[in-house]
C-alpha cells in the first residue's frame, strides 16, 4: 500500500511585505474517492507586481483541491489533473473579473502532484517546480514556462544567454491570464525512498538542486529539511516569497493495468 510522509512551509522572505504563495493538500481520508490510498499536493505563486496575487494563488489551490475531492472514483490522474488545473484557471479568471480587477490583472503559477499505487502524476503551469530526489540526486520533473525558456526551445537563445537574460523571470503561461491555458502533465513511477519537492521560484532561484537533494535526504524529520531550505533561501537574500513541500515515499503498491483497471502485482 502507498504510504508517505510530508511537510511544508511558506515564508514571505525578508524583502516582500506579504506572502503571495499558497500551499494545499488532500489526504486519503479527505478524498475518500476509491479503495486505493491517494494524495494530492499543490503549490501556487501569485504573480508579483499584479493586483491580488495572494487571492489568485489561494483561489487556484482551493479550486484544485475541491475538484479533486469531487472527482469520480477511479478516474485516472493523468486525465484528471490537467482538467482540474484548467478549471482552476477559469476560477481565477472569474474571481478577478468579479473583483473588478479584469481577468488578466490576477494571475498565479501552479504545480501539483497526485500519488496513487506506484505512480505520481505531475501537472504545472508557470515556473513553480517539482523535483524528484532519488539516490541523493534531484531531477526536475517540470520545465519553467518562461519567455526565455520558450526562446531556447525555438533556438533564438542559447541556455547561457537565457540564464543571463533580464527577462528570465517573465512567464509565458500562468493561471488567470487567458481564458484557455495549456497544462504540462507527466506520469512517473514511484519507488520507496523517493522524495518529491515542490517549490516556488523563491526557493529554486537561490538554492541549487544538489543542495535541495542534500538537505531533503539528510534530515530524518522532513519538517527540519523544509525549515533549512527556507532559511537557506532567506540567508541568500530572501528577495521573494519562499514555499516548499517535501513528500517522502515510505512504501508503494505495485500494480499493472488491464483495460484501464489496476490490478496488484505479486
Amino acid at each position: 500500500m502507498l504510504e508517505l510522509e510530508f511537510a511544508q512551509a511558506s515564508d514571505r522572505g525578508i524583502v516582500r511585505d506579504h506572502n503571495e504563495d499558497y500551499l494545499g493538500y488532500a489526504l486519503p481520508e479527505m478524498s475518500a474517492r476509491s479503495g486505493a490510498r491517494e494524495w494530492l499536493f499543490a503549490l501556487a505563486d501569485g504573480v508579483g507586481g499584479q493586483d491580488k496575487g495572494e487571492v489568485a494563488s489561494r483561489t487556484a489551490v482551493e479550486a484544485l483541491l475541491a475538484g479533486f475531492r469531487r472527482a469520480r472514483n477511479g478516474e485516472q490522474h493523468a486525465a484528471l489533473l490537467p482538467r482540474l488545473v484548467r478549471e482552476a484557471n477559469t476560477k481565477v479568471l472569474e474571481t478577478g473579473m468579479t473583483n473588478g480587477l479584469g481577468g488578466s490583472a490576477m494571475a498565479t503559477t501552479l504545480v501539483t502532484c497526485a500519488l496513487r499505487f506506484d505512480r505520481v502524476v505531475v501537472a504545472h503551469v508557470g515556473d513553480s517546480r517539482c523535483y524528484r530526489i532519488r539516490h541523493r540526486h534531484a531531477e526536475a520533473l517540470t520545465r519553467d514556462h518562461t519567455v526565455t525558456n520558450e526562446q531556447v526551445l525555438l533556438g533564438v537563445l542559447s541556455t547561457r544567454e537565457a540564464a543571463e537574460a533580464q527577462t528570465s523571470h517573465l512567464l509565458s503561461r500562468s493561471l488567470g491570464s487567458e481564458m484557455f491555458v495549456s497544462v504540462d502533465t507527466h506520469e512517473h513511477q514511484v519507488l520507496p525512498g523517493d522524495v518529491f519537492l515542490l517549490c516556488s521560484d523563491g526557493l529554486h532561484n537561490l538554492v541549487t538542486p544538489p543542495e535541495m537533494a542534500d538537505i531533503a535526504t539528510r534530515h530524518a524529520r522532513l519538517e527540519d529539511g523544509v525549515r533549512e531550505l527556507v532559511d537557506l533561501a532567506n540567508q541568500r537574500g530572501g528577495n521573494d516569497n519562499v514555499s516548499v513541500q517535501l513528500i517522502r515515499i515510505r512504501s508503494v503498491e505495485r500494480v499493472g493495468m488491464y483495460r484501464g483497471r489496476p490490478y496488484k502485482l505479486a
